[in-house]
């Protein structure tokens, strides 16, 4: 079956069996690595991409349900030597440890600022609630989240 959508941005063929998943199509076909697989059963978050504008988890979403929409993936957020304001926050913030979390974390924060540019402590716990970071940086993701808000505000960007 084949399988056509936007991936960051370009349009993409994806042929693979019906019962494919997303998250297989991005890591396995289009060499899209920063989506990590975590539990496959949509328990920890680190699999999560935007889906027009939605934070999804990829392991459970089937290839055929993103047929004709558009895929957001961690590498889409911003350029090589243009990071996006919440990649730059991250990195200033300290906020990864190991890092298997912060593909889903980051997309998250995403759709977050998108719906709500000036969010607080409360709101950015809410939005990384179903994200799994064994690491402990909990208080520095939400603090790099905020720091990010603060600097799209800044520059006028929207997320």
């Amino acid at each position: 079956m084949a399988t056509t959508f936007q991936v960051n941005g370009s349009s993409c063929t994806v042929e693979a069996p019906d019962n494919a998943l997303l998250l297989d199509a991005l890591r396995d076909t289009l060499a899209l690595k920063g989506t990590r697989f975590g539990c496959g059963q949509n328990q920890c978050g680190a699999c999560h991409v935007l889906i027009d504008g939605k934070s999804l988890p990829a392991c459970d979403t089937p290839l055929w349900a993103a047929a004709g929409r558009a895929v957001v993936t961690v590498e889409g957020l911003g350029r090589p030597g243009m990071p996006h304001a919440l990649q730059a926050a991250f990195l200033e913030e300290q906020a990864a440890q190991c890092g298997y979390c912060l593909s889903g974390i980051l997309i998250s924060a995403a759709e977050l600022l998108a719906a709500n540019p000036d969010p607080d402590d409360a709101q950015v716990r809410s939005a990384l609630d179903k994200h799994l970071c064994r690491c402990g940086s909990h208080n520095r993701i939400v603090r790099a989240v905020l720091r990010a808000a603060a600097a799209m505000r800044a520059a006028g960007q929207a997320a």
